[in-house]
């Protein structure tokens, strides 16, 4: 199996405090940690919900992906992230499949993550995140 399980859903928010207190109240618990992730340009906020994971991401640059998002279309859900065991090879094995990689070469993501995006117009418009642990 390449993709384990959803390894968590990416949400665009406008505003991370506000946004924080929504999902506590929505799950029952606060986050577990907020990281800023500057090559990025976004501020994330993570939750737990039984074994899942919700990524609340906020920009912190008017001209980031996320900023670029919600401008276009407005707060939700930006992306489904995938574990991976071996991403190198993943990403080699989905281009092979005729997807459209965004990053050829992983990077560093939030959560001590390595990670590289598929294209939406190759994934029925769904941004699909691909997630290695970094050991």
């Amino acid at each position: 199996m390449n993709l384990t399980k959803i390894e968590h859903l990416g949400i665009a928010v406008k505003n991370l405090e506000k946004s924080n207190e929504l999902f506590r109240s929505l799950l029952g618990e606060a986050h577990y940690k907020i990281e800023e992730v500057p090559s990025e340009g976004v501020k994330t906020s993570f939750f737990k919900s039984g074994p899942n994971k919700i990524e609340l991401l906020e920009a912190t640059d008017k001209n980031s992906p996320i900023a670029k998002f919600i401008e276009k279309k407005g707060e939700g859900i930006h992306h489904i992230a995938f574990a991976v065991e071996d991403i190198v090879s993943e990403i080699a094995r989905l281009q092979k499949e005729g997807f459209t990689v965004l990053n050829k070469t992983p990077k560093k993501g939030a959560d001590n993550k390595l990670v590289a995006f598929l294209h939406p117009k190759s994934t029925n418009g769904v941004l699909i995140e691909l997630c290695q642990e970094i050991q």
